[in-house]
């Protein structure tokens, strides 16, 4: 691959940053405004809900701060930034330690799958010729 080649994930890591500023968005303001027919797709995340739910405002700031963060990086991504790339690695790697404790609370098959999924896009995101398509 040479420094201009496109990896093969980029488009698809890049909508995925994207996507995860639509949820982190979609879940500050149904915690912030309980009750409305948005609540209806809480229903993929009974659990997820009923945990935040009672924590209401105190938690919709912080998802509202990682919308912005996922869609600055989703923008960053697609302009090929560096801070981007090191911004969704570091993201990524958050997300991991998170499935790691949900493995160690209970929630033990929920965790492992999470941290498969986010262990393979660690790999795939810190391999050289993704690393060399940011810093070229």
């Amino acid at each position: 691959m040479t420094d201009s080649t496109r990896p093969a994930g980029f488009i698809p890591l890049g909508m995925f940053f994207f996507f995860a500023a639509t949820m982190a968005s979609y879940a500050a303001v149904t915690l912030l405004f309980p009750g409305t027919f948005l609540d209806r797709a809480w229903t993929l995340n009974p659990s997820g809900h009923s945990q935040l739910l009672p924590l209401g405002k105190i938690v919709a700031l912080p998802f509202a701060i990682l919308g912005v963060v996922a869609l600055l990086t989703a923008i960053g991504w697609f302009r090929r930034r560096r801070w981007a790339w090191i911004v969704g690695v570091l993201t990524i790697a958050v997300n991991l330690a998170g499935d790691l404790a949900n493995m160690l609370v209970g929630e033990f098959w929920k965790g492992v799958v999470g941290v498969t999924i986010a262990g393979l896009l660690l790999i795939y995101m810190t391999r050289p010729g993704v690393r060399r398509y940011f810093f070229a």
